[in-house]
């Protein structure tokens, strides 16, 4: 056998089997780390539709909970992604066994590609759950399938990526959860799930478009409906832009073993 094909075999076999354990530690507590995602997302979903149905419109003549079910949808994939990979690597740090990922001849390439594959996955598992539970209390249209499938997938490894980049970095727990709740948790919250930016006075409307979790969700809602706060293809441009940049800044960062190898 070619020592080139070798060497892709030796590597393809590699990511599979990281991506099988990274799958595997996620669905072994599906109940804690899919069910109780979908839950919470439900319960938000019930008390805005309750409150603001009857009150808010949203782009003429969609209903409010309407509007709501894919920012749901999206905040869900996102914080889950982002949960997977952190989590995977901090406590692979802290117990010490981080050591048997390393050791096999793995390239940094495939140890990126298996942790971020395995973040979109739960999240995607998580965004259906909420999709699947909200379909009897709405009738939800999807406008173009395809945009609503390319930013989930590039919103799960753009937190994937995150997730990565705070795990490396942390040292302990405590670390990891100011990351999560002082980073991911208000740019997610502030980025129109709940609301469209149009009904925001012109400064935050302007602050909202700092915010790249703003144009995902953006984007990811005009799939359904058609319309959206800003042009898909701005919202596209910025999360593609995103996910380069922080694909790479992970890829050097595990390249140089920073933290993990030294």
């Amino acid at each position: 056998m070619p020592e080139a094909l070798q060497v892709r075999r030796v590597a393809w076999v590699g990511f599979r089997t990281l991506l099988y354990k990274e799958v595997l530690r996620f669905w072994k507590v599906a109940f804690q780390t899919v069910a109780a995602p979908v839950l919470n997302a439900v319960l938000f979903l019930l008390i805005f539709s309750h409150v603001l149905d009857r009150h808010v419109t949203v782009y003429g003549d969609i209903s409010y909970t309407t509007f709501l079910v894919p920012g749901l949808v999206m905040m869900s994939l996102l914080q889950n992604a982002f949960a997977n990979s952190s989590s995977s690597l901090i406590q692979s740090k802290i117990t010490g066994n981080i050591i048997f990922v390393l050791l096999p001849p793995i390239s940094y390439r495939e140890f990126y590609a298996a942790y971020v594959a395995a973040s979109v996955l739960r999240g995607l598992f998580v965004g259906a759950g909420v999709w699947l539970v909200a379909m009897p209390f709405i009738d939800l249209p999807m406008a173009y399938p395809l945009w609503v499938l390319s930013f989930a997938v590039m919103g799960g490894a753009i937190l994937g990526s995150l997730g990565v980049i705070a795990g490396i970095h942390a040292e302990k727990f405590d670390q990891l959860s100011a990351f999560q709740n002082f980073l991911i948790m208000p740019l997610t919250m502030l980025s129109g799930v709940f609301y469209s930016i149009h009904s925001l006075p012109k400064l935050w409307q302007d602050v909202s478009h700092v915010n790249p979790f703003f144009f995902m969700i953006d984007g990811f809602r005009y799939g359904f409906f058609g319309q959206s706060d800003v042009s898909p293809w701005l919202s596209l441009g910025v999360v593609a832009v995103c996910l380069v940049s922080l694909a790479s800044l992970t890829l050097w960062m595990l390249a140089r073993g920073y933290k993990l190898r030294n």
